[in-house]
């Protein structure tokens, strides 16, 4: 049961990963790659949105002009092979030009999320040691804070600021630039971890991952020709950057951008305007959706023929929604930014599907489960997810940029994740091992509670972890959001226990339920657990003082 890597009926991983790896991999660019070998029959390569209901479409062909332009300025600045650009960009053309034009030139390119404050951005530009950043006015003046900020490009610069104007630079600028031709560990993207559970750190992308990221579209996404396709995530962070701006755009695929604020109305218009019918997102953005009931599947109802969540553990409830409200099948994908995705239910390959678990080893990976010894473990046993880097030709992580990493053991990366392998082969998620809680002598894993929770119709979000306690070690705690016009009250405690109760067993109930307004959450929408569990060790400590 160690070796996961043929859930797929009539397909050898090993041999198709190789196949995948062997050819150009000593002159790669990832602008020619993502846009130049698409050009042709004026080829639609970006769909995209504005908040005030404006929009637009590119081509590769406008892409890749506007990317040579963009290039030349970039040199023009002493940028060159290796040097770091940054982008504090929403989602427009101009931050995909931007993207583009880095590349061409083999520099590398640092997302950063617009979500975030001057130190957030200011630690980020520090550890990479960026020579470039571009942005756009309304980011624009968080750059003022970040001491040691370097040169800015800025889409619509005022008058006297000092900033080079983008479309006034881009536009005296030479279309022809030669994409610079690079080997296949070459960087081509510089990314930062989400920071779950830690300072976040910078790790490089090599360029050979685009293979396997093109794989994730092609096996777990089922990207089709005919598919019109969507992917909620910013590009700010890894799942958007990877998965909704290289990998479908590796594919010769059109994506697609809505640059406004997320909400039930939107994303209906967005899936209505332009056909979507293949949809990726993260649960936390499906839990709001589905919240608002017929308003969001009415509308769109028939429209998706392939539904992908990533980011954390999808809640069975919302593949059941998905299923009985909008007839659409949605699949739970894992990943890390180290990683990539990993770990998937595949919308393109046939194999058995495990409610509730994260699915089986994407193609060139192979996935094992691991004790405190580092000893593989058999089917119902919970351990560390881990890859065996020996037997994963398209793992591509070899550690954090100028730091040490103890997630290499041996053979392995050790993911920090805590899992279970089933009997058929798939695996589920059990916990971020930190967030594990051992109660009474059980080790009993916080998503399942919060599935559980999630079920119960007064509940929109909850977040479980272990407080400290001398008599079980930890007791189960949830921090519960919800639902609109619903009251928190003991007697409603009391009832969400009692449901957790009949649908888990009983020493895996919250012995204690607070109802808050909202949860932690990294910018990109991961449950930080380890605040609120922190917060509970802080008032045990001061009142015991």
């Amino acid at each position: 049961m160690g070796d996961y890597l043929g859930a797929a009926k009539g397909f050898n991983y090993q041999r198709s990963a190789a196949q995948a790896l062997q050819g150009s991999l000593e002159a790669l660019n990832a602008c020619v790659e993502c846009c130049d070998r698409h050009v042709g029959d004026n080829r639609i390569a970006l769909n995209w949105e504005g908040r005030d209901g404006s929009s637009a479409q590119y081509s590769f062909e406008q892409l890749q002009q506007a990317s040579a332009r963009l290039a030349n300025v970039l040199k023009a600045q002493g940028v060159g092979v290796g040097d770091r650009v940054a982008g504090l960009m929403p989602r427009t053309a101009e931050l995909l030009i931007t993207v583009l034009a880095t590349w061409r030139i083999g520099a590398v390119y640092q997302p950063l999320f617009t979500a975030f404050g001057p130190k957030a951005i200011e630690h980020r530009l520090e550890q990479s040691g960026a020579r470039l950043v571009v942005t756009e006015r309304l980011n624009r003046a968080k750059l003022d804070e970040v001491q040691g900020c370097p040169m800015i490009i800025c889409v619509d610069a005022g008058e006297g600021t000092g900033d080079i104007d983008f479309h006034r630079a881009v536009n005296a600028s030479s279309d022809q630039c030669e994409p610079t031709l690079l080997g296949a560990d070459s960087p081509f993207l510089l990314m930062f971890t989400s920071g779950t559970t830690g300072p976040a750190k910078p790790l490089e992308v090599p360029l050979r991952a685009i293979v396997a990221f093109k794989g994730y579209m092609r096996d777990a996404i089922d990207l089709r020709a005919q598919d019109n396709f969507w992917n909620l995530a910013d590009p700010g962070w890894a799942y958007g950057l990877y998965y909704a701006v290289t990998g479908p755009l590796a594919l010769g695929h059109a994506t697609t951008f809505f640059d406004g604020p997320f909400s039930v109305e939107s994303t209906c218009g967005v899936i209505n305007k332009y056909a979507i019918s293949n949809l990726a997102g993260s649960p936390t953005a499906y839990r709001l959706l589905i919240a608002a009931g017929s308003e969001f599947s009415a509308p769109i109802k028939g429209r998706l023929r392939v539904v992908s969540s990533a980011g954390e553990p999808l809640n069975p409830q919302v593949i059941r929604w998905f299923a009985d409200e909008l007839g659409v099948t949605i699949h739970d994908h894992y990943g890390q930014t180290e990683l990539g995705m990993v770990l998937c239910n595949h919308h393109g390959l046939e194999h058995p599907v495990h409610l509730g678990s994260a699915g089986f080893a994407v193609p060139g990976h192979r996935i094992v489960v691991l004790d405190e010894q580092h000893n593989e473990l058999p089917a119902g046993q919970p351990g560390i997810l881990a890859v065996d880097r020996e037997q994963s030709p398209l793992c591509w992580f070899t550690g954090y940029h100028g730091l040490p990493t103890k997630a290499f053991v041996g053979k392995y990366y050790l993911s920090g994740d805590t899992v279970e392998l089933n009997s058929d082969g798939s695996i589920s998620f059990v916990g971020r091992s930190d967030d594990v809680i051992t109660t009474s002598g059980y080790r009993v894993g916080p998503f399942d509670v919060e599935s559980a929770l999630i079920e119960h119709a007064s509940v929109i979000e909850a977040a479980v972890v272990g407080k400290p306690d001398p008599q079980r070690t930890e007791l189960i705690k949830a921090f519960v959001v919800l639902a609109k016009g619903q009251q928190a009250s003991e007697a409603l405690a009391e009832a969400l226990q009692q449901h957790v109760r009949q649908r888990l067993y009983a020493h895996a109930y919250p012995r204690e339920i607070e109802f808050v307004s909202e949860l932690p959450k990294t910018p990109s929408g991961k449950l930080q657990r380890f605040i609120l569990r922190n917060q509970e060790i802080a008032k045990q400590q001061a009142v015991q003082a």
